[in-house]
């Protein structure tokens, strides 16, 4: 059997989602609970700290236990770098979450800055390069509103990218489509990518970048992305808020048995 906390949490959870408990209300306070017979003050606590991990509800003090105002962003999988939005438009990635979300942006909702690094031993690795070699690293951080969603750091070959516009600090998107459309006319078309994903504690730091409640976690993403030869144009790793998206991927079901049948 479940312990009480979880059972707890579970019923909490439903009632949160049913709209018995709407978004921006606070829910009953632990001792309330505690009366009502709903189990101990420690069984009550442990039932609201596993609710707020899993992003339904924020605590602090003066305000108690609250429903989220907001339901998580799509983070898009495939689509999002879908060469129409990016080539042929102006819908750079986050932009794209946000219009699939159905919600609003401004393109300076991304600040960033651009300096030349000794590139860290995972760049490195991506690349190529020696221990020490430079490299340009385009930092982002995106907010909705007033809100950090996420970070974005983009590892460039000086090479790829000196005087384009992805070496340009000003905030928001690197001119229309955004780094991918500059890498493009600079001749390096992208074709394909591999994102690998990990959940882990944030630093300390991370905490008070992105306005994290206690005990939230954070998602890491590596993108590595490659032209059609396999030169790797863009190595990228971001730091996303975990209760403040919904990770989507779309894709069409692999057959290699038939693929290589039909290749005989």
């Amino acid at each position: 059997m479940a312990p009480k906390w979880r059972e707890l949490a579970d019923r909490l959870a439903e009632q949160i989602r049913s709209g018995e408990y709407a978004p921006g209300v606070q829910l009953p306070q632990i001792r309330d609970l505690v009366e009502a017979g709903e189990g101990s003050k420690s069984t009550v606590h442990a039932a609201y700290k596993a609710l707020e991990a899993e992003g339904l509800v924020t605590s602090s003090r003066g305000h108690g236990t609250v429903v989220r105002e907001r339901t998580p962003l799509k983070r898009l999988g495939i689509a999002r770098y879908d060469k129409v939005k990016w080539r042929d438009g102006d819908e750079v990635a986050f932009i794209a979450d946000r219009v699939a979300s159905g919600r609003a942006y401004r393109r300076n909702e991304q600040t960033q800055t651009v300096n030349r690094v000794k590139a860290p031993a995972v760049v490195a690795d991506v690349y190529g390069l020696p221990e020490g070699a430079e490299v340009y690293a385009r930092a982002r951080v995106v907010k909705e509103g007033s809100r950090p969603t996420h970070t974005l750091t983009s590892y460039y070959r000086p090479e790829h990218v000196e005087g384009t516009r992805i070496v340009d600090p000003a905030p928001g998107p690197a001119g229309q489509g955004g780094g991918f459309r500059v890498l493009y006319d600079a001749g390096y078309e992208i074709d394909h990518m591999q994102e690998t994903l990990f959940a882990r504690v944030p630093t300390a730091d991370e905490v008070q970048l992105l306005q994290l409640s206690p005990g939230e976690w954070v998602m890491e993403l590596h993108r590595t992305t490659c032209t059609a030869d396999g030169t790797v144009v863009e190595f990228a790793i971001g730091v996303h808020a975990a209760t403040r998206f919904a990770w989507t991927y779309d894709f069409k079901v692999p057959d290699s048995a038939k693929a290589e049948s039909e290749s005989q």
